[in-house]
């Protein structure tokens, strides 16, 4: 068999085409960019029902970017899938903690996880925050328990750990604390989810600022 050489840029193109064509039903226009990304990247078209949107999120989500939002990032992978030019664009930056040697000493002495120590650091940043968790049900444990003492209120948090152990409840967790996110109910998730959500959200704000020119 031989198959005719595409250009990535079409490859994209015709891939969303096709996920848009095995799509039975009408999906909210203003959610749709998100969807069809992750979809795109995870070719599982179950995100259709398990992906969760607290009202109003995208203009939230909007409104972090124009502010020049630093996304935390609980793994590296999640970090580097994100677009940089996108982020440069709008002044926003990326960071991931996990590896910081003052983040495994901190997790050590608490009794913690790397993750859990992330969350405490990123909340004494002075600036507007996007917490995007695709890995540690241990971060989000420990975002809603600073959340609901009102010592961190991060613009919006990405709950999209992938796993088994106390990852279902702390996703819900995550929603019943009110703070405006975007969660993968379930197990499913990962890294390339958080990724791919942040950046079609970057995404999303380039067409936005083009169209108001």
């Amino acid at each position: 068999m031989k198959l005719d050489y595409v250009l990535p840029a079409d490859i994209e193109r015709r891939s969303f085409e096709i996920i848009e064509s095995e799509i039975a039903h009408e999906i909210p226009e203003e959610i749709k960019p998100v969807l069809l990304r992750v979809i795109h990247t995870t070719a599982d078209f179950d995100y259709l029902a398990n992906l969760y949107f607290s009202a109003n999120i995208m203009q939230i989500a909007m409104d972090a970017i124009r502010k020049g939002a630093v996304i935390i990032t609980d793994t590296n992978m999640a970090k580097a899938g994100i677009n940089k030019s996108a982020l440069a664009r709008h002044n926003c930056s990326c960071e991931c903690f996990m590896a910081d040697s003052d983040i495994a000493e901190t997790a050590k002495q608490n009794g913690t996880t790397r993750a859990s120590a992330s969350v405490d650091k990123a909340s004494r940043l002075e600036k507007p925050v996007i917490y995007a968790v695709g890995n540690a049900p241990t971060a989000l444990i420990r975002l809603t328990e600073l959340i609901q003492q009102n010592q961190f209120l991060p613009e919006l948090v990405i709950g999209v750990p992938v796993g088994f152990v106390n990852v279902v409840q702390s996703k819900e967790m995550l929603i019943s604390t009110g703070i405006p996110c975007i969660v993968a109910r379930g197990r499913k998730g990962g890294s390339n989810v958080a990724a791919a959500i942040c950046n079609a959200l970057l995404y999303l704000a380039d067409k936005k600022e083009e169209s108001s020119e």
